[in-house]
């Protein structure tokens, strides 16, 4: 049923859904973490509510940028093969991860973030369950 559901989604449709849900996750991380930043680096007043707003802003496109890489990339690659496994999931953590640490211009750190976003989107992957409503 699912699998019948994502091939009748276009992916720029789930891509601009994972942006926005994941988006506003990262806005509010930052909304909850920018205040706590803020009064760490003396910062009162004006000058708070100015750092927290780029808190929200800078997390929620952050957050939103890795979740439309990823779910772009799978959606594209489980279309393209035809397959729905960990190897989309793979090749998606890859691209996501790298596409964060690319500012970073440190190939290093490129390589390691997306050998880390890529196995947590593994784990993530073989982990779901393919059918809730199955009680065997």
């Amino acid at each position: 049923m699912e699998e019948e559901l994502l091939s009748a989604v276009p992916c720029s449709s789930l891509t601009v859904e994972s942006v926005l849900r994941v988006a506003t996750a990262g806005g509010l991380y930052g909304l909850c973490a920018g205040p706590r930043d803020a009064r760490k680096i003396g910062l009162s007043g004006v000058s708070q509510a100015s750092f927290v707003a780029k808190s929200i802003g800078r997390f929620g496109f952050q957050c939103g940028l890795v979740s439309g890489v990823f779910t772009m990339t799978h959606c594209g690659l489980q279309r393209y093969r035809g397959k729905n496994d960990w190897v989309n999931a793979l090749v998606g953590g890859a691209v996501a991860g790298a596409a964060v640490a690319i500012s970073t211009r440190n190939w290093t750190q490129v390589v390691g973030m997306a050998g880390l976003v890529s196995a947590f989107s593994v784990l993530a992957n073989c982990t779901r369950t393919e059918n809730p409503n199955n009680t065997n």
